[in-house]
């Protein structure tokens, strides 16, 4: 085992180690991943330089694009959707994993763009990357004070917003088609507007036939909420009434914990014939049948428990009977027509004045 001060080749790989103790008294035994015993030379002289500066001038010192990522996952782990952000994490890393947060510039940035969009990635899909990877930078510069400054992380542009909702007649082909267990769900979701978690973890003690409300406790946000509870809603739940004892929707006498893509649902889509279809497109549904009927966008936001109108405005195209009146007013046939002629208007005026 070749062997210089501080630095070792270990039997089981190829790189230099080091194994040191700093000036601000912190041991390390890492990696270099270098094979050139210069360039490891030239590494260890940096993290002794900059745990000198830390020490004694109070330069913050250089944080690991890892040590970033960790504390990261650390703060997200109470969310609903952590699978995503650590799936997101995971993908940078490929790109990301031996650089300090320091190196991380707008060359770097444009690298992981192009390599992903290379590999065959819709720009949605690289922008779920982008928003990953700015969302750690800040946190690192505006929380952590790790950074001074971060590179500017632009989205991708040309994302198609996803607009998938169903007919009338397209559910009730969709309920037709499923079990009697799948049924109960899609019906509710239609109804209510719930997402599948809320759903499948709703109890009866939070249910309120009387007063037709339900309380969930297990939301996307993490905020508790109150849904009232329309006809078709609660005509679900007292269908249920009886078949469990805690929990309102289940499979088999258990409570439904699998994913809602499994093979019932993907079944009952192929049977009514329809494509492209998620269960979080009953939500989109239920929204956007609301806004046809005249729902307006605050009484939806407080409906659908969104925190702020951004994400109900996109169903603001629904409602259109607002600007009936207003497209009526240049219709071909109508008797008393309001807009003004020019090229006529202009030729009377000037005979008026020529016979004047």
């Amino acid at each position: 085992m070749a062997q210089e001060r501080n630095l070792y080749q270990r039997p089981d790989s190829r790189y230099w180690w080091i194994n040191v103790t700093l000036p601000n008294g912190k041991h390390i035994r890492e990696s270099t991943w270098t094979e050139d015993l210069q360039q490891a030379h030239a590494i260890l002289a940096k993290k002794r330089l900059d745990a000198f500066k830390e020490t004694c001038l109070g330069i913050r010192p250089d944080r690991k694009w890892q040590e970033a990522t960790a504390r990261y996952l650390v703060v997200k782990s109470s969310l609903k959707s952590f699978q995503d952000v650590e799936h997101q994490c995971i993908k940078l890393d490929r790109y990301l994993a031996r650089y300090d947060l320091s190196q991380i510039n707008g060359d770097v940035v444009w690298h992981i763009t192009q390599s992903e969009l290379a590999r065959g990635s819709m720009p949605a899909t690289v922008n779920r990357c982008l928003a990953c990877l700015r969302s750690i930078l800040r946190m690192a510069r505006d929380e952590w004070q790790w950074l001074e400054s971060i590179p500017r992380v632009r989205l991708l542009q040309g994302e198609v917003e996803r607009d998938r909702w169903l007919t009338r007649e397209e559910a009730t082909k969709l309920i037709d088609a499923c079990p009697d267990h799948l049924a109960a769900l899609v019906k509710f979701a239609l109804a209510t507007g719930c997402r599948a978690g809320e759903i499948t973890s709703l109890e009866w003690k939070r249910v309120d036939l009387i007063r037709k409300t339900a309380w969930l406790d297990q939301t996307k946000n993490g905020t508790p909420r109150g849904v009232p509870l329309n006809r078709d809603a609660t005509d679900v739940l007292q269908q249920r009434l009886g078949i469990n004892d805690r929990y309102c929707f289940t499979y088999r006498g258990k409570p439904i914990r699998y994913g809602l893509t499994r093979c019932a649902w993907k079944n009952a889509i192929a049977k009514a014939g329809l494509k492209d279809l998620r269960f979080h497109d009953l939500r989109h549904t239920w929204a956007s049948w609301h806004r046809q009927n005249g729902t307006s966008c605050d009484e939806l936001k407080d409906l659908g428990g969104w925190k702020s109108r951004v994400m109900v405005d996109r169903y603001a195209k629904y409602a259109t009977d607002h600007l009936r009146t207003a497209a009526a007013r240049i219709e071909l046939d109508i008797r008393e027509p309001n807009v003004v002629q020019l090229s006529r208007f202009c030729h009377v005026q000037k005979k008026q004045k020529a016979s004047d």
